[in-house]
């Protein structure tokens, strides 16, 4: 579980890596996400970003969102882009997940796709196409890098990922473990 020492050093990290910052999320913005696009955070994510919001260029716009059309219209497209990845490949690359039976022909792949889709864990948007999952709801999720149905992990939980992204070496203080602590229905499957 990430402290919120830890988080605050996470911050101060990636400042020094050129990332730019604004408060942090209220409470009650968190209720906004999740009425308004479905997004629930597990702890480290809701702890991250309510010590600080990343508002870079490629971070998810999360408070923006809750005020602008436009910028809403933008953090739904990076919500829907790991199932509009699966879909494109479905279509254009022969991808098939064997879980989901018989492929069918080519016009009822992307209605069996989009059924099985809300069964698998949301994935909030990071950073670019790094995703951390919402389920389990607990602390120490995966980051997946999502393109199409090339999916790998790209951080064994939030702090490694930064550390991978960012480029800069996490300190003792932080677990940093050597592979993903919780196994992700379905997404695990695609990295395997």
């Amino acid at each position: 579980m990430m402290t919120l020492q830890q988080a605050r050093h996470l911050v101060a990290l990636l400042t020094t890596q050129g990332v730019r910052f604004e408060a942090g999320l209220t409470e009650s913005e968190f209720a906004q996400l999740a009425h308004q696009f479905g997004a629930v955070f597990p702890p480290d994510l809701h702890l991250f970003l309510q010590v600080a919001l990343p508002v870079s260029p490629k971070f998810a716009p999360w408070r923006q969102a809750l005020t602008s059309t436009a910028v809403a219209d933008e953090l739904q497209r990076m919500l829907s882009w790991p199932l509009e990845g699966l879909l494109f490949d479905a279509r254009n690359n022969g991808f098939w997940c064997p879980e989901w039976g018989a492929p069918p022909a080519d016009a009822g792949k992307e209605q069996l796709i989009r059924q099985h889709y809300p069964r698998y864990p949301t994935l909030l948007p990071i950073y670019s196409h790094r995703y951390l999952p919402a389920l389990p709801a607990v602390a120490g999720n995966p980051v997946f890098s999502v393109y199409q149905a090339d999916v790998i992990h790209y951080g064994n939980d939030l702090a490694s990922y930064f550390a991978h992204e960012f480029r800069f070496t996490l300190p003792s203080t932080f677990e940093n473990p050597q592979q993903p602590q919780n196994r992700i229905e379905f997404w695990d499957s695609l990295v395997e």
